[in-house]
């Protein structure tokens, strides 16, 4: 990872060394894992906001991600399991994370998440002309929108 708090991390290359670690076709699932983990900091943002007013904005955020996470999960019947499996093969998956955020500024943190939900929503388009099948692609077309809906949010506090 990255040691300067002035330095920020390269999510894309983060992101692209995870998304190896599992088979192309659970990729979305390894995705919607960190969707989930997205929500839970937007949420702990919410409650820690120095400006309340901010609360409803990192609410609503948290919760297209979590939206993003069941809509690829509704396209895996064995979505939950495949899920577990991720988990428990790569279990510094929830560390990796959390280190990309650790220790550093908030407007920091706002600037790297607000480049995961870009990076997101061009890698959810990227699955869309893969997928075989139009719900498929219609689902993670889906996704890059509320990714964009978020990044939109953090580029507002980033721009205060």
């Amino acid at each position: 990872m990255v040691s300067s708090e002035t330095e920020l991390p390269n999510v894309a290359e983060i992101l692209a060394q995870v998304l190896q670690r599992v088979p192309a076709q659970h990729r979305p699932l390894l995705l919607a894992i960190a969707e989930r983990l997205a929500a839970v900091r937007y949420r702990e943002w919410a409650a820690e906001a120095p400006d309340p007013s901010r609360a409803p904005g990192f609410h609503a955020c948290a919760d297209r991600e979590e939206e993003i996470a069941r809509r690829v999960e509704s396209l895996y019947p064995d979505a939950e399991s495949i899920g577990r499996d991720i988990l428990a093969k790569n279990p510094d998956l929830v560390e990796v994370n959390r280190s990309l955020f650790a220790g550093r500024p908030l407007q920091q943190q706002f600037t790297i998440q607000a480049q995961g939900e870009r990076l997101g929503a061009a890698t959810w388009r990227a699955l869309a002309r893969q997928a075989q099948g139009e719900k498929a692609r219609e689902t993670f077309n889906g996704c890059a929108t509320l990714e964009e809906e978020s990044a939109l949010f953090l580029e507002s506090l980033l721009g205060e």
